[in-house]
């Protein structure tokens, strides 16, 4: 386990167990704290709750996107300085772009690593 992750709260936003659920089982076993969520409506009402330090939002779900639950919560003046990392079957270049209008910090390709999880958070959130 890597000190330098433990106790980071993550947010992991995707409709798929699958993904909240390998997410969640790769973080926690490096000591992250990790929050799921199935939807960005979903996420949006623990968001102010759980406060994460970074939050992982897959692009296509139901009801609300991953663009719009990005653009949301980087409109909220609490949780604009929140690193975004939009998640991704598709690798465009339209939707690189369309994350980054919407204010995303990265964006990773499914299937993803343990590294590229990690590697992310190590980039975007302050650890001591």
């Amino acid at each position: 386990m890597d000190d330098n992750f433990k106790d980071v709260k993550v947010m992991v936003i995707d409709d798929s167990k699958t993904i909240r659920r390998t997410a969640e089982t790769l973080l926690s076993k490096e000591g992250c704290e990790v929050i799921t969520a199935t939807d960005g409506f979903d996420a949006l009402a623990k968001i102010a709750d759980s406060q994460p330090a970074i939050i992982f939002v897959d692009i296509m779900m139901p009801r609300l996107d991953g663009y719009q639950t990005c653009a949301l919560i980087k409109n909220n003046v609490d949780f604009q300085s929140t690193p975004v990392i939009m998640l991704s079957s598709k690798d465009g270049l339209f939707d690189r772009a369309k994350g980054r209008i919407v204010g995303s910090d990265q964006y990773l390709t499914k299937p993803f690593s343990k590294d590229e999880l990690l590697s992310a958070i190590r980039d975007h959130v302050k650890t001591d």
